[in-house]
């Protein structure tokens, strides 16, 4: 099996985990703002952290960081931000895996993003894999009462926060292209580590000006948002590690592998109880994901 295969599981499984903390932060007090701010915070040091090791046992000089690499790096880190926002708003409206999934309509977005910005295309073999995901993710999106009606309010945020998190991977995969010929990983945690720092300062000014003394609440309860800041920091770490290796549509696509994760957190975590007809979805995702592991595996 391919790196980058092995890579993004790991990196989805991680995200599980960081989200799970985070909905307990929202559940312990801390704005959707609060518990967004807190997956940043205590990431942007980790992350120069292991940047600077990694220059140092590589040898390589700090690169230039360019205009064009901020640029896709700085639309990366808003794009993240407000899918984040979203995604943690959408807690309050449906069960953990149910939420999750609703983010998943990235994968349509981000396949068309990546062709038009960085002109990489999907295979038709792709685009059938992130089809069937994508009808797994339409079946998980239906509400929970009503039959075959949608919940608007959870759709609109999980179409929000999929087309955002599709601009942050196209942002990603283009920062970390911007700095060959450096090794992939040497460009995986540069770019994780400019992103995290920028992000850290963008949303303590958010929250100066939006919510004061929220920035403040998160320090304090640091015991408990320090935990998100690291599985956030390893988690991203495993993206910005895939992007650097693969077209974003693809890895998103794998990505989508979280939904099985996030169905064992709900049932053993959250107590959340899921229907048949989530299941069939679930099963959708998981038949898209052995496609492409198949195909490029």
């Amino acid at each position: 099996m391919s790196l980058w295969i092995l890579v993004t599981l790991a990196a989805a499984a991680m995200q599980t985990v960081r989200f799970m903390l985070q909905k307990q932060l929202k559940g312990a007090g801390l704005s959707t703002g609060g518990a967004t701010f807190a997956r940043f915070i205590f990431a942007a040091p980790l992350a120069a952290l292991v940047a600077s090791l990694a220059l140092a046992v590589s040898g390589e000089a700090f690169p230039p960081l360019t205009a064009r690499f901020w640029t896709f790096a700085l639309v990366g880190g808003v794009g993240q931000i407000v899918a984040t926002l979203a995604t943690v708003a959408l807690f309050s409206l449906r069960n953990f895996a149910v939420g999750i999934a609703f983010t998943k309509t990235e994968t349509v977005q981000v396949a068309a993003f990546s062709a038009l910005i960085l002109g990489e295309a999907v295979s038709l073999w792709g685009w059938s894999a992130i089809g069937v995901g994508f009808a797994g993710v339409l079946l998980l999106s239906r509400a929970s009462e009503g039959g075959l009606r949608f919940d608007p309010k959870a759709t609109a945020l999980g179409l929000l926060a999929g087309g955002f998190f599709g601009i942050s991977a196209i942002g990603y995969r283009g920062a970390t292209l911007e700095l060959m010929p450096l090794g992939f990983f040497l460009r995986a945690v540069l770019t994780l580590a400019c992103v995290t720092a920028s992000q850290t300062v963008m949303m303590a000014v958010w929250l100066k000006l939006r919510q004061p003394g929220e920035a403040g609440r998160v320090v304090r309860t640091w015991r408990k948002t320090a935990l998100v800041g690291l599985t956030g920091m390893l988690g991203s770490l495993g993206w910005f590690t895939a992007f650097s290796l693969q077209n974003a549509a693809l890895v998103r696509a794998v990505g989508q592998v979280e939904i099985v994760f996030t169905l064992v957190a709900s049932a053993l975590v959250f107590r959340e109880r899921l229907h048949l007809r989530e299941a069939a979805g679930i099963a959708l995702v998981v038949t898209s994901l052995l496609m492409i592991v198949l195909a490029l595996g």
